[in-house]
């Protein structure tokens, strides 16, 4: 037996042992368009985890992980899918800033930090979009001036995923005055209990609230709370991004899989399967899923290579627009019924909350817009999209 294989079975071992009793509830809870569903609970089954070395698997044993390899790490994602276990609530930190301080952090920042995303004891939110930017990234008016021992940060962030119950934001901000574009920006760790800072959360179509508005008012951070050298943070920035799309895609596709197989089921019991044109369109469903998976493992073949390509922007373009029809598909085969929505108190069913919440999927880590782009400016070659 290998050693992947010897991991994805303790991974599934522990999951078996531990997702019981005051855990047992928590199967398949959480995730996007239902971030508001048991938070405090998978919080405290989270921070078990971490008390089992089951938090940050893939970073070095150095930082608190476990130094697992890509594919014992695409194995625990996996595992943890099939398992149903609950969505994570730690996932900014450990996916995206961890890797990110690991990679350009000073060493007194990765001991102040570090320990803290393995424990769970601190969340994070990402500071990225600015209102009137949408997927532009390098548009940031989010402004930081160096203060003494401080930097000063006022602006607007909007689309702040778990903004509502975080602890710390990674902002971009522009701290070289009369800049623009990419450049003259900085990556700063902002907390969010400081004084300036006010969190607004935004109604979303499915009457939950998951990401946020976040305002800072000359808010203060610490002068070392600034990752990479000032005027460096569209580096640092870009390469949080990288992270983002990881080994986590192919739990991903474990999720999606058993997202298609109730829409299949469902219309096997409801008599819409009967239909040639749904049976057609499951199939090419079905089909795209394949797709998925297999861009996933090329885009991780270019990580394992060190060298991660266009297969990132492929990839989240074909998974984002497959799920959003998914969701289209899902709302036919229930049929007219499926228009109607509970009485008091308002809810959604899966199946509604799947058709809403996927519309955004093409929008969110980078509009479809945004991704081709990239393709078409960075891997063909064409001509840059013209800016004012």
């Amino acid at each position: 037996m290998s050693n992947v294989e010897e991991f994805r079975r303790e991974v599934r071992g522990w999951l078996r042992a531990h997702l019981t009793g005051e855990f047992a509830s928590l199967r398949g809870r959480g995730g996007p368009g239902r971030e508001h569903e048991a938070h405090t609970e998978r919080l405290a089954w989270e921070r078990h985890m971490a008390a089992h070395g089951w938090t940050c698997v893939g970073w070095p044993k150095e930082y608190g992980g476990r130094g697992a390899s890509l594919e014992e790490q695409v194995a625990f994602h996996e595992e943890y899918a099939l398992a149903d276990a609950p969505a994570r609530v730690g996932h900014i930190g450990e996916q995206l800033l961890g890797p990110t301080l690991i990679a350009f952090g000073t060493p007194a920042q990765r001991a102040r930090f570090l320990p803290r995303i393995v424990a769970v004891d601190e969340l994070w939110c990402q500071g990225y979009s600015e209102p009137d930017a949408g997927s532009d990234l390098a548009n940031v008016r989010t402004r930081a001036e160096r203060d003494g021992d401080a930097w000063a940060v006022t602006g607007q962030k909007v689309w702040t995923s778990g903004a509502h119950e975080a602890d710390w934001c990674f902002v971009v901000a522009r701290t070289e005055p009369g800049s623009a574009r990419h450049h003259g920006l900085s990556y700063l760790l902002v907390p969010l209990d400081a004084p300036g800072v006010e969190i607004r959360p935004i109604v979303q179509l499915t009457g939950t609230s998951e990401f946020n508005e976040v305002f800072f008012d000359g808010a203060r951070t610490e002068a070392g709370n600034i990752v990479g050298a000032p005027g460096e943070g569209w580096k640092v920035a870009m390469a949080t991004l990288g992270f983002e799309r990881g080994v986590s895609t192919l739990g991903q596709q474990v999720g999606f899989r058993r997202e298609l197989e109730a829409v299949i089921d469902l219309a096997r019991r409801n008599g819409a399967a009967a239909d040639p044109l749904v049976r057609d369109r499951i199939a090419r469903a079905w089909t795209g899923l394949e797709t998925i998976r297999f861009n996933a493992l090329r885009m991780l073949s270019g990580v394992a290579a060190g060298a991660p390509g266009p297969e990132a922007s492929i990839n989240k373009i074909f998974w984002a627009t497959w799920h959003r029809e998914l969701g289209e598909l899902a709302m036919d085969v229930c049929g007219a019924g499926g228009m109607l929505a509970a009485g008091e108190p308002y809810d959604l069913t899966d199946w509604q909350r799947l058709f809403l919440f996927s519309r955004a999927d093409t929008l969110y880590a980078g509009s479809n817009e945004i991704q081709r782009n990239i393709i078409a400016e960075r891997v063909l070659g064409l001509p840059k999209e013209a800016r004012p």
